[in-house]
């Protein structure tokens, strides 16, 4: 099969013919319709972050796809069943297992890092992981449900915990902060969104963002400010989806007494916080990493009833063989979320 293979940081994917992978008695073999295109490949690619398994190997970690052959013990799929794999497989038995908290199993196995991801024709994944998609929906576009949709979802639902009324500042409207803001409108939050690119701020205000802010041209005070006029002294809420210092630290600073600020984007530095606004406003400060696998099926049906929108997000398709023209737009900034359509 041909296969983009990640050979080491600071050089491109290559696309090379690789053995299809085989599969053992609780494994399904996926024909990849689709794999999106995340920031998370890019730490590997650019910036030296280690993968668990060492190169060469497969990145992608956001396919959909159709079953091309089960394992003997797999009852749950069959060939031809259209289906949609998670990035993160859980060991199911672990303490946070165990706890409903597979998102952050102690023994998490990632696509795409640990094991060989789907920038390929074919991935062989474990059957108890995987999610039905139903045909109805755009098999291409749904691959992006697997990071960029489950992501926003479990930070906006189950960390963030947003309710009706609440006024929410998302910082960044990239390809997770986009969804970040339509799933917080779709949670009844009044959304406050903050990104420098005027493009993608006016998706942001379609997808549901009550308010917009391009910061490109403003300094910490008077974003601040802006954001405190809009909300009545702090919004409620507030979520950091680059992985910015800058923006990290200003997030609980958007806040009023009380508020809570939920932190998805990635970053290896030391952000300051300061203690004294944390301690005397209360403010919650909480971490927000992948999905858990209970909330899948709802998070599909909210795309089914058109509660969640794929289509819009999905701004690039790129084949197999043009992957690097897809990272080279991501570094760009330019594209909400790309896919490789495969």
């Amino acid at each position: 099969m041909k296969a983009a293979v990640f050979h080491g940081p600071n050089q491109p994917l290559k696309i090379e013919e690789v053995e299809t992978p085989k599969i053992y008695f609780h494994e399904i073999l996926v024909k990849v319709a689709a794999c999106g295109v995340c920031n998370t490949d890019l730490h590997y690619i650019d910036h030296g972050v280690p993968t668990f398994k060492k190169p060469p190997m497969i990145l992608g970690h956001e396919p959909s796809g159709i079953v091309e052959d089960v394992g003997a013990q797999v009852k749950n799929f069959k060939v031809g069943d259209h289906v949609l794999i998670p990035p993160v497989f859980s060991c199911g038995h672990c303490a946070n297992c165990r706890e409903g908290r597979e998102n952050i199993c102690l023994n998490m196995i990632m696509l795409g890092n640990n094991i060989d991801g789907a920038y390929a024709e074919y991935v062989k994944v474990p059957a108890k992981d995987c999610q039905h998609l139903p045909e109805e929906l755009p098999l291409e576009e749904s691959s992006i449900i697997a990071d960029a949709i489950s992501t926003p979802y479990h930070a906006v639902k189950n960390r963030a915990q947003v309710q009706l009324g609440d006024s929410v500042v998302v910082y960044g409207c990239g390809g997770v902060g986009i969804n970040v803001v339509q799933m917080a409108a779709a949670a009844g939050g009044l959304v406050i969104a903050v990104d420098i690119v005027d493009n993608k701020l006016e998706i942001a205000r379609s997808l549901g963002a009550r308010h917009t802010i391009n910061a490109s041209n403003k300094d910490d005070k008077t974003l601040l400010k802006e954001i405190r006029e809009l909300t009545g002294g702090g919004a409620d809420i507030s979520i950091e989806v680059i992985g910015n210092p800058k923006t990290i630290e200003m997030g609980p600073s958007s806040l009023r007494a009380g508020g809570r600020h939920c932190q998805v984007g990635y970053s290896s530095k030391a952000v300051p916080l300061n203690a004294g606004r944390l301690m005397f406003r209360e403010i919650e400060i909480r971490g927000s990493l992948g999905c858990r696998p209970v909330d899948y099926p709802k998070i599909i049906e909210m795309v089914k009833i058109g509660k969640i929108q794929l289509k819009p997000v999905v701004t690039n398709k790129f084949k197999l063989e043009d992957i690097n023209k897809a990272f080279d737009l991501l570094r760009k900034g330019e594209a909400l979320r790309s896919i490789i359509v495969i």
